[in-house]
């Protein structure tokens, strides 16, 4: 063999067996994380295999260890600013645990579907999975369905089995309410998701928390579907009623249609009506009027599923983390009445 084509060659487990002066058995116990190898030798090891940028086989070292390297990620909101950005995240932590990661994405979240897509996951032995689909019927589906895989779901209520993160959507709402109420506003409309989504309730459960508190009027929520076009669609009726001065859109894109509605409609935001929204999506800062909204660190959710994730796969202690805590974005579009 040349040098050349030396060079060339992947790395085995024996390169590295070589490098460090130990057997192809022992770099296979310090791959497999064995408690019986001295610290000394595991740093050997570990150094032979950053020098040879060695990669394990992961199929063969799932035959030996029952496990496959791989996540699974089960996601029923394609598109949506949010859970892209926690898939991301997962995607880049479980890489720096050498894990890869097995995307599906839900057409539609029936029984048929979710039952689908986890006997799919199931079939590429998936060690563990993340879900990221926060519609109360899915968990229905996930409870009713044997399955020794561990799972950690995002963006949910409690009870939701499995592990659940989320953010503190309640807090958020409220707060971005009672902001609003802050800056003299007394009738104050609510633009929801759409039922069945666990955000959404959550949403205007805080806003009519903090209606309630302040002892102000409610008003029947307004069913959305996410969309600027619902939002925008939405700003145009509501222009024609004289009976409220500020709107809590339950997400920033409806938010920014209803603001783009009310000004096709000769409403001025925020001198005739203030808005918000929630989630600051990167365009809610470079919108006109720049809009108030709600943050959410959606990247430290995709990091830390994994990190729970792993500790449920190698039985070890779970973490436990707090609800995150949003953070209100005061802007331009909600002003003083």
């Amino acid at each position: 063999m040349t040098a050349a084509s030396e060079r060339a060659r992947t790395p085995s487990i024996r390169d590295v067996a070589r490098l460090a002066g130990v057997s192809h058995q022992t770099v296979s116990r310090v791959l497999n994380d064995h408690p019986s190898i001295r610290p000394e030798t595991k740093a050997k090891v570990l150094d032979a295999i950053a020098v040879l940028d060695y990669r394990p086989n992961l199929a063969a070292r799932a035959l030996v260890t029952s496990r496959s390297q791989t996540l699974g990620i089960l996601s029923a909101t394609v598109g949506e600013f949010g859970p892209t950005s926690s898939i991301a995240a997962i995607e880049e932590a479980a890489r720096a645990e050498g894990y890869s990661v097995s995307t599906l994405n839900l057409p539609e979240t029936t029984p048929e579907a979710i039952g689908a897509a986890v006997r799919q996951l199931g079939r590429e032995h998936v060690d563990g999975i993340v879900v990221l689909a926060p519609q109360v019927r899915v968990f229905h589906v996930l409870r009713g369905m044997a399955s020794s895989v561990p799972f950690v779901t995002l963006q949910t209520a409690s009870g939701s089995d499995g592990v659940s993160l989320s953010a503190d959507q309640v807090a958020g709402a409220r707060a971005v309410t009672e902001h609003l109420i802050d800056l003299g506003h007394t009738d104050i409309l609510h633009l929801a998701g759409p039922q069945d989504w666990i955000e959404a309730e959550s949403r205007m459960r805080g806003y009519l928390d903090a209606l309630r508190d302040a002892d102000l009027p409610t008003f029947p929520p307004i069913r959305g579907d996410w969309t600027a076009d619902f939002g925008y669609f939405a700003g145009q009726e509501l222009a024609r009623r004289p009976d409220f001065t500020a709107v809590f859109a339950a997400n920033d894109l409806m938010a920014i249609g209803l603001m783009h509605g009310f000004r096709d409609a000769g409403l001025r935001v925020p001198h005739d009506v203030s808005v918000a929204g929630f989630d600051d999506i990167p365009v809610a800062a470079h919108v006109a009027p720049t809009l108030t909204t709600v943050h959410q660190d959606f990247s430290e959710l995709g990091r830390r599923a994994v990190r729970i994730l792993l500790a449920e796969i190698r039985d070890e202690p779970i973490p436990a983390f707090p609800a995150l805590a949003p953070v209100l974005r005061m802007r331009e579009s909600a002003a003083a009445r």
